[in-house]
C-alpha cells in the first residue's frame, strides 16, 4: 500500500466516521462521543498527511505515533457505541475494524521506521 492509499484510506476513515458520528443520538452522551470521534478520526487523516511531510524521520515517528493514539481512541469510541447500543449496524463494527487495521499498519510503519533510524 503505498503513501498516497493511505492518504486516501485515512480520510475515506475519517468521513466515514464523521458521518456515523452525526447519526448518534441527540443525547448528552451522543453528543459528547459524536465530538471525541469526530476529533480522534479526522486526526488520524490530518496527522498522517503531517507525517507524509515530516522533515525527519524522527519527526515522521513522533506523528505516526500521534497516528497511531488516534486510531486506538477512535477504536475505543466506537466500542463505547456498541457497549452502549447508541447505534447498532455493520457499519460501527466495520469502522471499528477499520481503526484497528489502520493502528496496526501504522504500528508496523513505526517499527520499520525506527530500525532505520
Amino acid at each position: 500500500m503505498t503513501k498516497d492509499d493511505l492518504k486516501d484510506r485515512t480520510k475515506l476513515f475519517a468521513h466515514n466516521c464523521v458521518k456515523l458520528a452525526l447519526d448518534l443520538p441527540k443525547n448528552i452522551l451522543g453528543r459528547h462521543i459524536e465530538s471525541q470521534l469526530v476529533r480522534s478520526s479526522t486526526s488520524v487523516a490530518a496527522n498522517y498527511r503531517a507525517a507524509c511531510n515530516a522533515q525527519t524521520k524522527a519527526g515522521f515517528i513522533s506523528k505516526l505515533s500521534i497516528v497511531i493514539e488516534e486510531a486506538d481512541e477512535t477504536e475505543f469510541w466506537l466500542e463505547f457505541i456498541i457497549d452502549e447500543k447508541l447505534l447498532v449496524s455493520k457499519e460501527v463494527m466495520e469502522l471499528k475494524s477499520e481503526a484497528y487495521e489502520l493502528a496496526s499498519i501504522f504500528i508496523s510503519s513505526r517499527r520499520t521506521a525506527q530500525k532505520n533510524l
